[in-house]
């Protein structure tokens, strides 16, 4: 997943410049906290774990909506799909 994230420039506030394409996007603050653990090559449930101990009020589904985040930068193209694991 750190591959095409490396490549990114981002902003602490969350403003992010894919340099391939040209694209910006912005992200709120949870957002780039998972992006950023993404690129430090953490996983899906290591994430949650981190969200659960940085933000107040994070639902018991966090590990869902973090894979859902992972899926969409896929679908958008901007991380690579990965192998799943057995």
């Amino acid at each position: 997943m750190a591959g095409l994230l490396a490549d990114f420039a981002w902003s602490d506030s969350g403003f992010i410049f894919d340099p391939r394409t040209g694209t910006t996007f912005t992200v709120n603050v949870t957002g780039l906290a998972v992006l950023q653990a993404l690129r430090a090559g953490k996983e899906p449930r290591a994430i949650a774990d981190l969200l659960r101990a940085e933000f107040a009020d994070v639902r018991d589904d966090v590990v869902d909506h973090v894979d859902d985040f992972v899926r969409s930068l896929r679908q958008l193209g901007l991380a690579r799909q990965e192998p799943e694991k057995p």
